[in-house]
Formats: structure tokens, sequence, C-alpha cells
């Protein structure tokens, strides 16, 4: 049970890096981006060619983490300068990444890091416990993000784009280039996500083009169960609970496997998961709004 608890918090680790790029575009942006779904795909295949040609795992990550910058800026062309809608312009992103995955990993489906010695293998050489390395070497990257993404969004330029996701409108009345920010924001966003596909690459030992499938899903309900549970008060709170409801995603989802759950049924037991939690606020506020109700129907019975 310790193997399975401690692999689940270093994979949540992992995809709490993705969930935080999502929430940038979903939360800060206001922003369906489904480019993400590709992304992750992307920086995985960057990572796997160029470590199977010998290349440094940590350049790896950095090369990983500028292909998925590139990967919204794509989307971010789409959107700004051609005007496709939002969501569209992030499907269109995924399709095309597609065919471009495919050419990255060599014209096949699946890359595997047989022979090489991974961020976390190396890591693991100390530790003895691979799940422990994956943790160190994750645990390492979220708290780096937090602390850049939270002082990137504290500065001029940061507040920039959170008035373009709140408001449009007035941003492009303060002189704010909504243009711009929206792009600067889906390049963060999917370079974070295509850093958390180049450490899920090196985590699970292989890269695979359908392993971006469902992706958003995880990061939502990552970025919902986190903030239902752990609140969103402020830029830093919102990160740390992002990162927190990622962990507990999957230790949800361990927990349920190791039940008894078919590995076929999981996307199912996402799905309804993030509706629950989806619904969850809405259902506190309406119980609140009940309760309030029969408190002034009993006052006035007094």
């Amino acid at each position: 049970m310790t193997d399975i608890i401690t692999g689940a918090i270093g994979l949540g680790l992992v995809w709490a890096i993705v969930a935080m790029g999502v929430w940038i575009t979903y939360r800060i942006l206001d922003f369906p981006d489904l480019t993400v779904e590709g992304t992750i795909v992307t920086g995985a295949a960057v990572t796997a060619m160029m470590m199977t040609h010998g290349v440094s795992p940590l350049f790896c990550i950095l090369a990983s983490t500028i292909a998925g910058a590139l990967c919204g800026l794509i989307t971010a062309f789409l959107h700004t300068r051609l005007k496709i809608p939002a969501l569209l312009a992030g499907i269109l992103t995924n399709i095309g990444l597609y065919s471009i995955n495919i050419r990255i990993m060599g014209f096949t489906s699946n890359i595997s890091l047989l022979g090489t010695r991974s961020l976390i293998d190396q890591i693991a050489a100390f530790s003895n416990d691979k799940n422990i390395a994956a943790i160190l070497a994750a645990g390492v990257g979220v708290i780096l993000v937090i602390v850049v993404c939270t002082w990137f969004l504290r500065t001029s330029y940061g507040c920039s784009i959170r008035a373009t996701g709140s408001n449009p409108d007035m941003a492009r009345a303060q002189g704010i280039n909504i243009n711009i920010s929206k792009t600067v924001a889906l390049m963060v966003s999917n370079a974070l996500v295509g850093l958390g596909g180049s450490l899920l690459c090196q985590y699970q030992g292989y890269a695979d083009v359908q392993m971006g499938i469902g992706c958003i899903v995880i990061g939502l309900a990552s970025l919902i169960i986190g903030e239902v549970l752990f609140g969103k008060s402020s830029t830093l709170h919102s990160l740390i609970s992002v990162s927190l409801g990622a962990i507990l995603y999957r230790i949800i989802i361990a927990l349920v496997i190791q039940a008894g759950m078919q590995a076929t049924d999981l996307k199912l037991f996402t799905a309804v998961t993030v509706a629950i939690a989806l619904f969850l606020p809405t259902a506190i506020i309406q119980v609140k709004a009940l309760r309030g109700r029969v408190k002034r129907r009993g006052d006035a019975g007094l």
C-alpha cells in the first residue's frame, strides 16, 4: 500500500505541473484551451527522442518546455490573428500536433526510454526508490513553478494578463494589448504542459502519441478538486490548491484501481468526478440559501 501511495504522489506531482498550466488558461485567461492534449505529447516526444540520442535529461526538460510554448504560440496566432474562436483554435492546434508529434517521434507511435537514464533514474540511484525519486524531482519542479508563476502574475505585466481574462474590453480601454497578453498566457500555460509531458515521459519510461487523451479532463479534475477542498483566496493559494488537487486525484485513482476498478472505466470515473466537483460549489450555495430561508421563516414564526 505504501508503494501505491508514494507512486500516486509522485505521479500527482507530475500532473500538478500540467494542472497549473490548465489553471492559467482556464482561470486566469478564461480561455478553454484544448491544445494541452497535444502539447503534453509534444513535450514527451521531444524528451524521448533527445534522450534516446544521448542528450542530458535536464536539457530535454528545457527543450520540451520551449516546444510547449511554441504550441501555445500556434493557438494564440490562430485565435488573435486569424480570429478563430478560442475553443476551435485549440482543437485545430491539437489535431495538427498529432501529425507533428508522429514526425518528432520518427514516424512511430511509441518510443521507449529503455537503456537510457532519466533524471528520475539518476535520483533513484541515490534514494533506491523510483517513487521517492519522482517525488523529489517533480516536487522541486512544482515548487519552482509555483514560485515563478506567483511572482510573474503579481508583476505589472502579469496583472495585465489577469485583467485581460477578467474583462477584455476594460483592459483594452486601459491601453493593454490583449492579443499580446493572450499570446503570452497561452505560451506560459503550454510551456508548463510541455514541462509536465517531459517529466511524465521520464517517469513512465516511454512516450506515446495517445498519452494526451483526456489530459484536459485530468487537469480540470485536479483544478476543481483542489479549489473545492482547499480554496482559492489568492494566486499562491490557488496554485497550491491545484497541486494538492492533482495529488489527491491520483491517490483516488490509485485506490479505486486497487479496489478492483477496471482501467477501461477510468475515463468515466474521471468525467463523473469532474461533474460532481463542478456541481459542489453550486450545491453549497443552494444549501446555504435554503438554510437562510428556513431560518428567516423560523424567525418570522417566532
